[in-house]
């Protein structure tokens, strides 16, 4: 931190610290000249002795003038504190960084490959320029927006980059684990461009799976880690990770034209995934419970004493489900929003049946019970294929073949710590008609296949 708490540094009025790195404190500062927000980064005040140090603070502000580009950060000024500690003025990125982003929940295949290609399109002006970033992960990958309202993608924090003739003969290891190839990492070896080519495949493999990919040669197949990656983003993304660099994309441009073909796919369609849903995971339990109105406890249609089953229905009569007795506490049965799984817009017949039902908004939260929907517009079994749960392990997916119904059935379990299963289903009639579709959606604390199953079985439509 400054040694004093300093409201100016010179013209830049100091509103509050944005973080800090390895060398540098970064704050948020008001331009009083200009009228201008921007980013104030200062040596911190444990490196005021080393002059060593100080070279490489200044040497990344004019790495970031060399490059001049509007995909990399931009230096609008530089300056001395009265201790002599160095600092320089840039562009402040309103929109966070990619790390945030990823944070925010799993992003549609589309957006992750053009985020991607935007970073790679920003290391390639700096390669362009002569300079090999060395340290490409989210949290170097800023977001600005436009007066338009998208995303300006611009890469950040050169403190480790050098010149390409610098980097040829580069004798120190260094970056990121999971973002580092393995040129980067042995001493000596030298490195080019496609060290950050390496990092970009790796940051492409993060926003497209949600996870920091593995060491070089034990990289995870992006498809394993969710169904909806088709096998052209998978092969892309290995590509740029092979450990031997004569292996991967020549270039960042050429990676970058390809993840944006690869993302006009996506939103086209090709490759079933979420669309137009963003900053948020592909499909939460909230959505679907707060798109139910609450009704009253359960109606219970089997007679008898102690029954084991109980069949519910929804509000509308359309939909009944038969269910464990032990799951009947509670019903909202007045509808839902396809929306919520990406359909078309509207209200549709729909229930969830709980013992709980205010745990089901919360997979950390224990819960026996089901969720029923009916659509009559859209693929469900498209949508249900791009499901990502953040916090779930996915189990795999097998196909359902009743006397009713067929479909699509995918199991996640360990969803926040908890054992039981999470089922979904995507259901067409047997007899081979395509509309209406059914959403099916199953909490277990313990069980099995087969309940689920005679859960899906029961489900009954009335014209």
């Amino acid at each position: 931190m400054l040694r004093d708490p300093l409201e100016r540094i010179g013209r830049y009025r100091l509103e509050r610290r944005l973080g800090a790195g390895g060398f540098g404190v970064v704050w948020l500062a008001h331009d009083d000249v200009l009228d201008a927000t921007v980013a104030v980064k200062v040596l911190s005040e444990n490196w005021i002795d080393r002059l060593d140090i100080r070279e490489r603070f200044l040497s990344e502000a004019r790495l970031l003038r060399k490059a001049d580009s509007n995909r990399v950060v931009q230096v609008y000024d530089i300056g001395e504190l009265p201790d002599g500690r160095p600092y320089f003025v840039m562009e402040y990125a309103d929109g966070g960084t990619l790390a945030d982003r990823i944070e925010a929940g799993v992003l549609p295949v589309a957006e992750a490959l053009r985020l991607t290609a935007l970073a790679a399109r920003g290391a390639a002006a700096l390669h362009e320029a002569g300079i090999v970033h060395r340290d490409i992960k989210p949290s170097n990958v800023l977001l600005r927006t436009t007066p338009g309202g998208a995303d300006r993608v611009l890469l950040a924090d050169l403190g480790l980059a050098k010149s390409l003739a610098q980097a040829s003969g580069l004798t120190i290891a260094a970056g990121s684990a999971g973002y580092t190839p393995p040129e980067q990492a042995q001493p000596g070896s030298g490195i080019d461009a496609r060290a950050d080519v390496y990092s970009l495949g790796a940051l492409g493999h993060h926003l497209v799976t949600g996870s920091v990919p593995g060491p070089p040669g034990k990289v995870e197949r992006p498809d394993r880690l969710r169904t909806d990656v088709g096998p052209d983003v998978g092969r892309a993304l290995l590509r740029a990770m092979e450990p031997d660099r004569e292996r991967r994309w020549p270039t960042a441009a050429a990676f970058a034209t390809e993840l944006d073909r690869l993302a006009e796919e996506a939103s086209g369609g090709r490759v079933p995934g979420p669309r137009r849903r963003r900053h948020v995971a592909l499909l939460t339990l909230t959505g679907l419970v707060v798109a139910c109105a609450v009704a009253a406890t359960a109606v219970l249609l089997t007679r008898g004493p102690a029954p084991r089953t109980l069949r519910v229905g929804d509000g509308t009569g359309r939909i009944t489900v038969e269910v464990p007795a032990s799951w009947g506490g509670q019903l909202r049965d007045s509808g839902w929003n396809p929306r919520a799984l990406g359909l078309q817009d509207g209200k549709e017949p729909g229930l969830v049946v709980a013992n709980h039902l205010a745990r089901w908004q919360n997979l950390g939260s224990g819960v026996d019970g089901a969720f029923i929907g009916l659509s009559e517009h859209g693929d469900v079994t498209g949508e249900v294929r791009a499901i990502t749960h953040p916090g779930c392990h996915y189990a795999g997916s097998r196909a359902y073949s009743g006397a009713r119904w067929h479909g699509l059935v995918r199991t996640w379990d360990g969803c926040a710590g908890e054992d039981g299963p999470l089922i979904e289903a995507a259901l067409t009639a047997a007899g081979g008609a395509g509309q209406p579709q059914v959403y099916v959606q199953i909490r277990q604390e313990s069980g099995d296949d087969d309940t689920a199953d005679g859960v899906i079985g029961s489900v009954r439509l009335k014209a």
